[in-house]
């Protein structure tokens, strides 16, 4: 194919191109290194020496022809694409607006955002520890011996022979005092796993474990401060008190009940008519749980506490099934907007 016939084939097939695709098709056929335009060149070789000059300045005329009129087609093409672009995208602002409803947070969200603002505001700090613990971490230093009876208590989700679902998140206590040295106020927030199932309990549910270690710490401290929490979270009129109670991990051990803030201590259908409501458990960290977090029981001693944020939530919400915290139902979340 000669000059002539290329530069009538190259403007009859570049009319012919109409988008994008179809001009990076024409630009391998006639402008890449192996198209028409670029072969001409080696056509040079076959011309006599007096005629090379010429043939040669010929040829880049052709190549500059090509060029300019492949640039100006590059230039329509893209316009008619970004036209093509907007008629897609544009919008009728005429129309009538999709209304969408505001969300809101979870209620579990809510009472752990609470009890955090609370306790952030006696100087305590937030730890995470993992979901997946050890023996050692779950149970042995915690002062759970490998015979103890407290053991089946908790309904273990073993992964391994030492591995597990954490039960309680108080292996957190055991991380942080391993990892700082007294004084020590933090909260150990999460999920934690047991095998039980019913309208008050679930496989999976939410702890806030609470951890103070200082000089002098005794009930009171403990007292006072879940009477400030109960206090900012259900009424000002609602006091606690501490029953006698059993954990291996604390000594003395408590269970907190709060007055009921439905009927004021009168009884009502949500105290079973006791006018008091357990809501956690605590207690003055026992020594040998300080010990093996190599914490002089001598000089420091602790309390702890620890909050099922679930059942925080059901009391605080009026909530008779644990299991519609989980249900993720749209129309039953509506009801907690703040």
């Amino acid at each position: 194919m000669n000059m002539n016939e290329i530069r009538e084939s190259y403007q009859a097939d570049l009319e012919l191109v109409k988008d994008a695709k179809e001009l990076a098709a024409f630009w391998t056929k006639y402008l890449s290194k192996t198209g028409s335009i670029q072969g001409l060149m080696a056509g040079i070789k076959n011309v006599p020496k007096e005629e090379k000059k010429a043939y040669g300045q010929m040829v880049n005329d052709i190549k500059t022809w090509a060029q300019d009129l492949y640039d100006a087609k590059k230039v329509e093409v893209e316009k008619a694409a970004m036209a093509a672009r907007y008629e897609d995208e544009t919008v009728d602002v005429t129309l009538p607006v999709k209304m969408r409803p505001a969300g809101n947070l979870h209620p579990l969200t809510s009472i752990r955002n609470e009890i955090i603002d609370v306790f952030a505001g006696m100087g305590f700090e937030i730890y995470e520890g993992p979901e997946i613990e050890d023996d050692d971490h779950n149970f042995t230093r915690l002062n759970v011996l490998k015979d103890h009876p407290s053991r089946d208590m908790q309904d273990t989700f073993w992964l391994t022979e030492d591995l597990l679902l954490r039960t309680h998140t108080s292996p957190g206590q055991i991380r942080v005092m391993d990892s700082k040295n007294p004084p020590i106020k933090v909260l150990v927030p999460g999920k934690v796993f047991r095998s039980d199932s019913d309208a008050t309990h679930s496989p999976m549910f939410s702890q806030m474990e609470g951890l103070v270690v200082d000089k002098k710490i005794t009930l009171c401290d403990l007292q006072g401060m879940l009477d400030q929490f109960v206090k900012a979270l259900f009424s000002e009129e609602v006091k606690t008190r501490l029953r006698p109670s059993y954990f291996p991990f604390t000594e003395p051990s408590v269970e907190v009940d709060v007055s009921c803030f439905k009927c004021g201590g009168a009884g009502c259908s949500l105290c079973k008519g006791t006018g008091w409501i357990e809501v956690l458990g605590g207690g003055i960290v026992n020594n040998k749980v300080l010990e093996n977090c190599n914490v002089d029981s001598n000089e420091y001693s602790g309390l702890a506490f620890g909050i099922g944020m679930e059942r925080i939530a059901m009391l605080k919400y009026g909530i008779n099934h644990m299991g519609k915290l989980f249900e993720n139902d749209v129309e039953f979340l509506k009801q907690f907007k703040a």
